[in-house]
């Protein structure tokens, strides 16, 4: 029963009902000892009798009154009267964080201002081993005077908590979280470890923490759902959506403050709430330079125009799918690709390669940490939803310096408007770097290769499986390819897809007379219907160089370079063409400039070592093979499962005499696709340099088993000189 005002309990009279919760009721009352106004929470009749709960709110209550913080609110006494239980607290004016919300979005420093204060109050609770365990905006108040006070310690858990790591518990009682199933905390800012039923430590407050702090940026819970069942299954499933703000863009780092501290998983979170307290502290440091104000709008100090020691430099990460349909994947992920593209093509503009931007896709990294893998100077991120007809893509471009957007911008369009939105993106970005576009750049990025969407997507999904590089993905690949064909005959790319597809069949996997005959129609098809495409003379290029008709190879390859002086595949493939013909110093011009188009690809420096070496320049081979050494080391960093590059790598160490390095990775790529032929080829090569023979021959005799049938190279290939004269291997050469 509710208590009257003027009524008394114990030594405090009751004033007025502030309000009720699952764990009591709060009333302002008045302590005469002290002269002083407090709050008073009262267990309910009903829930005194219960042991769980009672045991509970005693926990509560003596949790709280250890702790001595400016952003917990402070008890001061815990009695009963006439059988009713109550704990009396400091009596709180203002209003709660969930009524500040409603009243409209904050902007990002009040924001960081008021997380930072959440997080200072959870690191001296952690630190006292006690687990909130029910962080939301209704449990954080406000006070009148500017401060901020954590409330209802109401399913804390009394616990040690040493590293992020839950290591015992502090008394005997009951625990009532330890039954499976059994879901305690309010489901919007629950973490996956207690949706799941699970015991929950000090980081599932920090995913909470993340939670409160998106939703004051935005409004609204980061997995909020029209059931609860629906909000669960998001918050064990679904990626964090992307943060949109109006007006005041925020800096980029806080985003990523906000992710990783919603990471699936504990120990991809921040590990402590004073690790979050720092790294909000950050932000505003990174948002402004140190000698301007918060309010100042400085742009020439927040973006300093490039130099030639600070050249326009740009790393597009693949957009995040939002799409309801988790295959949508593939078109997000092609958006991305085709704006790397077409931004390569600017003139002046340099820009990471696919393979290593995307090495982040689905990690919340730091900005910075991006930038200094990467090595450019900003970031264009972005996300898409696709729903039936309908496109939104949200971009913006980031500066690795400080945080800053330079540019962002939606778009809600047709689905049919997706080349138009690529366009215009492109061109935005090149404006935000201060980038002049030359007319051929305008030409290169306002050429629509297609118009027919269903066409489109087929060829972005060929695009994706090509990508493997491994048979399996080029079959899929062609298949593809084909599909975007029958949508619009006149697909020059789809063509020309189609053409290389065959060319790496029969290259790696199956020399049959089928895939040069493929390759030659599809290629011509390709020229016919786009002469001024430079990637269809590059297939035709590659066809007729797969087809050992090298003089009007090199042909096709100057023309695809004269179109698009930046496209690295022209330079590298043309440069395989002038190595198969022996012309060693023109392959190794054009390798040299494959590299200095990406730096960070490691095969066309590795060809250039083999070339120096071949050319008698050992110094220099043994300069660009570390050259090649380093960046396959990167690439590795990036992508540790990519067998090719481990085998390729594994020759490398090789050759800088680093054999322990070698065999490592040689073993990790032939674990990795123990049936992939030129997998298995490549790592026999790597044994025969290491003099392991036995295992040079069984991979050798592995890799035929399994489709590997380049009778050549087995006869030719330096590195299988080693066993060129054992009777095993002239009797593997002859099961060809």
């Amino acid at each position: 029963m509710a208590l009257e005002p003027h009524s008394h309990l114990g030594p405090y009279e009751i004033l007025a009902k502030l309000g009720a919760g699952g764990m009591g009721e709060v009333y302002r009352a008045f302590d005469p000892r002290l002269e002083r106004n407090v709050a008073i929470k009262v267990l309910p009749e009903k829930l005194a009798k219960d042991e769980v709960a009672l045991g509970r709110f005693h926990r509560e209550v003596r949790a709280v009154a250890k702790l001595s913080h400016a952003n917990i609110v402070a008890v001061y006494d815990i009695d009963s009267d006439q059988g009713r239980i109550y704990a009396v607290m400091e009596l709180l004016e203002g209003q709660t964080l969930g009524k500040r919300i409603r009243q409209g979005r904050m902007d990002w420093r009040e924001a960081v201002n008021w997380a930072t204060e959440i997080a200072e109050g959870l690191a001296a609770a952690h630190g006292k081993g006690l687990v909130h365990r029910d962080i939301k905006p209704e449990n954080v108040f406000l006070t009148k005077d500017g401060g901020l006070k954590i409330l209802d310690f109401g399913l804390v858990r009394t616990d040690r908590v040493v590293a992020g790591q839950t290591v015992g518990t502090t008394n005997n009682a009951p625990s009532v979280d330890t039954e499976p199933g059994m879901l305690l905390g309010t489901v919007l800012y629950m973490s996956p470890e207690q949706v799941r039923g699970q015991s929950a430590d000090a980081r599932s407050d920090l995913f909470a923490l993340g939670s409160v702090l998106f939703e004051m940026l935005q409004g609204f819970s980061p997995f909020q759902k029209e059931t609860s069942a629906d909000t669960m299954a998001a918050i064990l499933n679904a990626p964090m959506p992307h943060l949109s703000v109006a007006g005041t863009p925020i800096p980029r780092t806080l985003e990523t403050i906000i992710a990783k501290c919603l990471e699936k998983q504990p120990e991809r979170r921040y590990q402590s709430a004073r690790e979050i307290v720092e790294a909000l502290k950050t932000v505003a440091g990174d948002w402004l330079p140190s000698d301007s104000k918060a309010e100042a709008q400085n742009e020439t100090a927040i973006f300093p125009a490039p130099t030639e020691q600070n050249p326009p430099s740009v790393a597009v990460l693949p957009f995040r799918n939002l799409s309801s349909d988790p295959e949508n994947e593939y078109f997000s992920d092609g958006l991305a690709e085709e704006l790397i593209n077409a931004m390569t093509r600017v003139e002046g503009l340099h820009v990471a390669a696919r393979t290593s931007s995307f090495a982040f896709k689905n990690r919340n990294e730091d900005i910075r940490k991006i930038g200094e893998q990467l090595n450019v100077g900003t970031i264009l991120e972005g996300s898409v939803r696709k729903s039936g007809k309908r496109l939104r893509i949200s971009a913006q471009l980031v500066s690795v310096s400080n945080g800053f957007q330079m540019w962002s911008q939606t778009y809600d369009r047709e689905l049919a408007d997706v080349f138009a939105i690529q366009d215009e993106i492109a061109s935005s970005i090149a404006n935000a770097l201060q980038v002049i576009l030359g007319e051929k750049a305008k030409k290169a990025i306002e050429k629509v290769a297609v118009t027919n969407v269903k066409a489109y997507e087929y060829y972005l999904r060929g695009r994706q499986f090509q990508h493997q590089f491994r048979r399996q993905g080029f079959e899929i690949a062609e298949m593809m390819f084909t599909q975007a064909i029958l949508a619009d005959p006149k697909y020059a790319r789809a063509h020309a897809g189609i053409s290389n597809c065959h060319c790496m069949l029969f290259t790696y996997w199956d020399p049959a007379r089928g895939h040069l005959d493929r390759a030659d129609e599809a290629s011509r098809k390709a020229l016919e219907l786009d002469p001024d495409l430079a990637e269809a003379h590059l297939a035709r290029g590659l066809a007729l160089a797969t087809g050992k008709k090298f003089a009007e190879a090199r042909q096709e390859y100057e023309t695809a370079i004269r179109l698009d002086p930046m496209l690295y595949e022209a330079h590298y493939y043309f440069g395989r063409a002038c190595l198969a013909e022996g012309m060693l110093e023109d392959a190794a011009m054009l390798f040299a400039k494959a590299h200095q188009l990406r730096p960070e690809e490691y095969q066309a420096v590795q060809h250039l070592a083999s070339i120096c070496s071949g050319l008698g320049k050992e110094g220099d081979s043994q300069m660009q093979f570390k050259a090649a050494a380093e960046a396959v080391d990167r690439h590795i960093a990036l992508h540790p499962d990519d067998n090719r590059a481990l085998y390729l790598g594994a020759n490398c160490w090789c050759k800088l005499g680093m054999p322990e390095k070698a065999l490592e990775w040689a073993d990790r790529a032939l674990a990795m696709d123990p049936k992939d032929g030129l997998a298995l080829y490549n790592v026999a090569c790597v044994y025969s340099l290491l003099n392991q023979q036995n295992k040079a021959l069984n991979c050798l005799e592995d890799a035929i088993k399994n489709g590997f049938s380049h009778k050549g190279w087995i006869e030719h290939d330096a590195d299988l000189k080693p066993m060129r004269s054992l009777p095993r291997f002239q009797s593997i050469l002859q099961t060809l």
